[in-house]
């Protein structure tokens, strides 16, 4: 059988042109497009109803406007099973009070005035109130910072623990251009948000974490062939040394890729399917964040490393020469 021998150091150039388009293309549409975030990380109200048969969200949300006073969004999961479960969430960027009172004076709550008003208005659709959720803006900020903090403690303890353990091989600089391939990668699953209108919510930081681990692995199992490689061929060219080390490792990669993508699509459909919306904002920022975990490990964080490596030995020939 012929062995894979896929240039990968050679064509980095063309990897990085690649990659440099779609963060643009991200970055362009996160401007125009905007990012969604939960309340939980921006503040505000949130209610959730559930109905019967269909409901037209402009008419919702024309409702919700007027009763509440505020701009708000409105998301529906409608179930493929139970037609009794389906679900209207109402959100609006700020904290939402009621000035209405009952017939004994007593204040009714938002949600409460917000029931009656879709009651009203749709008949037919038996909505009743399932819940809500308000978050003062402080609150959100105070959450939205530990969250980051949490990603960024991970992301220290990923190049303390490569550059540790790759230390035979310049651990440092190993360690770097991991961490560059996760930056790649926490970018795609950003951006994979902004393209599909997911809010930016927990689901979010639990896909992070885990594309963390799930990029690191193959990024681990790369660098341990190339120190494997070299310890057995001290004086080959680290080129060649670096695309073998790939390559050998490439039918695994994409077979763990392949197995856990199809795992995690078929989560997005079910939860396409059903109305599950929190399984809808994890499953599909984390089929791309697997999807570009292994591209980044195979096709950036190696080639990057050897292109690092030959401008620091030109470098230290150049000093030399100059003596």
């Amino acid at each position: 059988m012929k062995k894979i021998n896929f240039n990968f150091v050679g064509n980095l150039k063309k990897y990085l042109i690649a990659s440099g388009v779609i963060i643009l293309i991200g970055l362009i549409l996160s401007f125009t497009l905007g990012v969604e975030k939960d309340i939980n990380f921006s503040g505000g109200s949130r209610f959730t109803y559930t109905y019967e048969g269909k409901l037209d969200l402009d008419e919702v949300k024309t409702v919700a406007d007027k009763t509440l006073g505020k701009k708000t969004s409105v998301s529906s999961s409608e179930s493929a099973v139970d037609a009794g479960s389906s679900k209207v969430v109402i959100s609006a960027a700020e904290v939402v009070a009621s000035e209405e009172k009952d017939k004994d004076g007593a204040k009714k709550g938002a949600q409460t005035v917000l029931e009656e008003a879709l009651q009203k208005e749709f008949k037919d659709n038996k909505i009743k109130f399932a819940e809500s959720n308000v978050t003062e803006p402080s609150i959100a900020k105070g959450f939205y910072e530990k969250s980051i903090v949490a990603i960024l403690i991970s992301a220290v303890l990923v190049i303390v623990y490569i550059g540790f353990r790759f230390r035979k091989i310049g651990g440092f600089s190993a360690a770097l251009f991991a961490w560059v391939a996760l930056i790649h990668d926490v970018l795609i699953a950003f951006f994979s948000c902004v393209v599909f209108r997911l809010q930016l919510d927990i689901n979010f930081v639990a896909v992070l974490l885990t594309i963390l681990g799930y990029s690191l692995n193959d990024t681990v199992i790369i660098y341990d062939r190339i120190r494997e490689n070299r310890t057995r061929n001290h004086t080959g060219n680290l080129r060649d040394i670096v695309n073998r080390s790939i390559n050998e490792t490439l039918g695994r990669s994409i077979v763990t890729t392949i197995t856990t993508f199809v795992a995690v699509v078929v989560v997005a459909v079910v939860a396409e399917f059903f109305g599950l919306t929190a399984l809808r904002s994890f499953a599909i920022p984390m089929a791309f964040g697997m999807i570009s975990g292994s591209y980044s490990s195979i096709c950036l964080s190696g080639p990057l490393w050897v292109e690092w490596n030959e401008f620091n030995y030109q470098r230290k020939l150049r000093k030399e020469n100059k003596k």
